[in-house]
């Protein structure tokens, strides 16, 4: 049974209820204060946590134009890691699978052929010992291994969706580093920041986090930066979804009221520009009339040293929870900028680190290749659409290897109503 026309209507008069208390007006200036008062420098606990790298402004170019421009980097390596997703079985096991592979613009055949694939499993049987060494198959072209998570009590299938999937991505990334001679784009953020999470969550997984397999993990990612450093081949991450809250959670801190959700929301409100309502001007951050969205320009931040949040692990005076880094700690700081795409009302993130940003020119072809690509693509560049495609594990391939773990294992996957209720289903 669905919703009738009058049920649907009813719900909807619930909008006009709600928006009867929202103070727009109050709103719409409060984002560009936030801009101009706060961002330049924001601080936390009497720390610098948000500043520019360089000048602070907000940049918007002609979609066509910068679609248009020759690329800077004649060739981008894109890098990926799908999973399976955890899975419980009746026998107490809990495992997730990820595969990692590595894609080039221009193509690379040879290249994608490669991948990486960990499966991760943990159990509360602390007798016996899954772990593998890593063994090939395929012509040499996949490696592969078992990583036994460390026992927990709670959060078992987060800690093995995460184990698995970090460390296919970046032990696929350190072997394939030599490959790349232009820019390396990771498909998410440049360090493993799920891990660095752990930290705030719970404090049984704040400890786990610094035992050694997580650790070891956290060190692949340091170890792939100062790789990429040493050669002067820039690394960078383009982050889809970006969902930190260290910026609105810091303005909460210092007693502002701040309305958004998290950090994309505050950005996206400060890019998006739409016409008055009677068309006559545009406007940075909407206005109380707002009118239609102005799409033929994508627009985006300038550049920052982020340490706040889950960048504060690696900041210069952080600790990169117990890894050791052989350069100046400040060239492994996490920088950004943000972009927005007015055609599809997407904000997306773009990471790099200090090393390379702090670099003028650096910075400048970093934004100009993305924007570009962003422009050409309507979405993600290239080279990490490519690679995003070669990682995936379909819902069919999902439901395939979930059965024939169940036959090894000589048990059943753990199912709720809701795995009857919503199956597995390709497309």
């Amino acid at each position: 049974m669905t919703l009738d026309p009058i049920h649907v209507d009813n719900i909807a008069r619930l909008a006009s209820t709600i928006a009867g208390t929202v103070e727009t007006a109050d709103r719409e200036g409060l984002a560009e204060r936030v801009w101009a008062d706060w961002l330049p420098e924001l601080r936390q606990d009497g720390r610098v946590i948000l500043e520019p790298v360089d000048e602070h402004a907000r940049h918007r170019v002609d979609i066509d134009d910068v679609a248009l421009t020759d690329p800077p980097f004649e060739t981008v390596h894109g890098l990926d890691s799908g999973t399976i997703n955890p899975t419980t079985f009746k026998n107490g096991l809990v495992v997730d699978v990820a595969h990692a592979a590595m894609a080039a613009n221009p193509t690379d055949l040879d290249l994608h052929r490669s991948r990486t694939i960990v499966a991760t499993v943990h159990t509360a049987d602390t007798t016996v010992d899954h772990d593998t060494d890593w063994g090939r198959r395929d012509e040499g072209y996949t490696q592969q291994r078992v990583l036994q998570a460390p026992p927990i009590n709670r959060y078992a299938e987060g800690v093995v969706h995460a184990l698995a999937l970090y460390l296919a991505e970046s032990k696929h990334a350190l072997d394939h580093a030599n490959t790349v001679t232009d820019l390396l784009v990771l498909d998410g953020p440049i360090y493993p920041k799920e891990l660095f999470t752990w930290v705030d969550r719970d404090p049984e997984l704040g400890d786990l986090a610094r035992e050694a397999k997580p650790r070891s993990v956290i060190e692949n990612y340091v170890r792939l930066v100062e790789t990429f450093i040493e050669s002067g081949t820039p690394i960078a991450g383009f982050v889809k979804n970006p969902s930190g809250r260290a910026i609105t959670r810091a303005l909460s801190n210092a007693g502002m009221d701040a309305p958004w959700p998290d950090d994309a929301a505050l950005f996206t409100r400060l890019l998006e520009r739409r016409t008055d309502a009677d068309g006559s001007s545009v406007t940075s951050s909407g206005s109380t009339r707002r009118g239609e969205r102005v799409t033929d320009e994508l627009t985006a931040t300038t550049w920052f040293r982020s340490r706040g949040g889950t960048d504060r692990h690696v900041a210069a005076d952080g600790d990169a929870l117990g890894v050791e880094r052989r350069l100046d700690p400040e060239l492994y700081e996490p920088t950004f900028l943000v972009i927005y795409d007015p055609r599809t009302d997407v904000t997306y993130k773009l990471e790099a680190p200090y090393a390379f940003t702090r670099d003028p020119d650096t910075r400048r072809a970093l934004t100009t290749q993305v924007l570009a690509e962003v422009a050409a693509e309507r979405g993600p560049p290239k080279a990490v659409a490519k690679a995003d495609s070669l990682a995936r594990i379909g819902s069919a391939e999902t439901a395939s290897i979930r059965r024939k773990f169940a036959e090894q294992f000589d048990t059943d996957q753990l199912r709720s109503y809701d795995d009857v209720r919503w199956p597995d289903v390709e497309g």
